[in-house]
């Protein structure tokens, strides 16, 4: 039962948090932003939201900045529409995977050159 109500509750937050980015966020930094995962404790307590920044340096940083100064907002919307008692201390963390993902791409693509240019 709980990690059934866990997964459901990930699901819940994501689905939240996504309409929260694209439709209720006020702030002009937290642009360029997608949310890639959430991860629930066994006891709901706590929510980790992995976030995919874009753009420039300076945009990401700024987004990131954003999201920090939005934690109380989002915790209680999430409280609110997904009608909890008590909301989960949430937290955000950068999503690297697709960065890391380009990274191997241009490996393996500079390794199919170079063996292309020693045959």
């Amino acid at each position: 039962m709980g990690k059934l109500r866990a997964e459901k509750l990930q699901a819940l937050i994501k689905q939240e948090m996504s309409t929260m980015l694209i439709r209720d966020v006020k702030d002009p930094r937290v642009k360029f932003v997608t949310v890639t995962g959430v991860e629930v404790s066994n006891d709901l307590s706590y929510a980790k939201i992995y976030v995919s920044l874009y753009g420039t340096e300076e945009q990401q940083a700024q987004a990131w900045k954003g999201l920090q100064s939005a934690l109380g907002f989002f915790r209680s919307e999430i409280a609110r529409r997904i009608d909890l008692r008590v909301a989960p201390v949430l937290s955000f963390h950068k999503d690297t995977s697709m960065e890391y993902s380009a990274h191997i791409e241009s490996l393996l693509r500079d390794i199919k050159e170079k063996e292309a240019h020693h045959e």
